[in-house]
């Protein structure tokens, strides 16, 4: 099947499969290169991040197997409504965590690059894109105050009753925000955030969001300790 083409620029776009041509500008790229395997999931992947994968379908067996064998990267895109978002990251695998017998593999990937996606290509039993990569194109350091605040509330997140654990991040990474995001259950805003080309406008962002989130959260979790749990919905202690 012959390449689909589709200008896109950072902003959201569910790309439908099949494509449907949808004009819009470019901006701060690179040259297209190679065709990239693209592996849609339900998760955003940002660069230098971890993300643990099991993969089981065969068609994602071949093409992880390739990665592992060229040292090549695969692009991680949000698959969303019958669709795929148009921009994505890519990962390379870290390592073999373990092979099955069936040829299922969990590997660890850690993200690399961001793209936006110019065209699809169906020719292989998984999806291929030609791609171009982008950066930031504010490469101004943001404030202090800004990233003291951020990492303020990323501790403040760690402690939260519930919380999964999270690792302490790397201070000397210029694009802090990826790792302050990154294990936020909103992918819209995850999404939001690997497009964004302003780490001053991520860190924004980013605490704007925690600044709701972050007390949302602790009423989820009293209430959950205010619920009954002896299952005859008797009214909680103190209400």
């Amino acid at each position: 099947m012959p390449s689909l083409t589709l200008r896109l620029s950072v902003s959201a776009v569910i790309i439908p499969l099949p494509l449907l041509p949808n004009p819009l500008k470019r901006h701060n790229v690179t040259m297209p290169s190679r065709l990239l395997p693209l592996f849609p999931l339900h998760v955003v992947v940002f660069p230098r991040t971890p993300l643990p994968l099991h993969i089981f379908e065969e068609r994602y067996k071949e093409m992880v197997g390739g990665a592992i064998r060229d040292n090549s990267e695969f692009g991680i895109v949000l698959a969303k409504d019958g669709g795929i978002v148009n921009a994505g990251c890519t990962v390379t695998v870290e390592k073999l965590l373990q092979i099955y017998p069936d040829g299922r593999m969990d590997v660890l990937t850690r993200g690399q690059r961001r793209f936006e996606i110019l065209s699809l290509n169906e020719e292989k039993e998984y999806l291929q894109a030609e791609v171009n990569f982008f950066d930031d194109e504010d490469t101004d350091d943001p404030s202090q105050e800004l990233r003291d605040q951020a990492l303020s509330n990323y501790e403040t997140l760690k402690k939260l009753p519930g919380a999964d654990p999270r690792p302490d991040p790397d201070l000397a990474d210029r694009q802090l925000s990826f790792q302050l995001a990154h294990y936020l259950p909103d992918l819209d805003f995850l999404s939001t955030l690997l497009r964004h080309r302003s780490e001053t406008e991520r860190l924004k962002q980013l605490n704007q969001y925690l600044a709701l989130y972050i007390p949302r959260q602790r009423t989820v979790e009293r209430m959950k300790e205010l619920a009954p749990t002896n299952g005859h919905g008797g009214k909680p202690a103190g209400l």
